[in-house]
């Protein structure tokens, strides 16, 4: 993807099913991988951590991340 003809980056509040604009913008930040996500192309966010995702493989790379890091502060 071509980010120099990309806007600012959109401020959103993710929620069940849907998302909410905070502050215009174009696109968003994958929080796994750092790939730049359109607005229109984005499906995959979490409502608890309030972050987006490119795809469901870094959808579930993020939700394995945090189960981890929950059961090492069990231990």
């Amino acid at each position: 993807m071509d980010t120099y003809k990309l806007g600012p980056i959109a401020k959103l509040n993710y929620k069940d099913g849907a998302f909410e604009m905070i502050s215009p913008g174009t696109h968003v930040i994958c929080a796994v991988t750092g790939e730049h996500i359109l607005l229109d192309r984005l499906r995959y966010w979490s409502v608890e951590r309030q972050e987006a995702y490119i795809d469901a493989a870094a959808s579930l790379q993020a939700h394995q991340k945090q189960e981890q890091e929950q059961d090492n502060k069990e231990d």
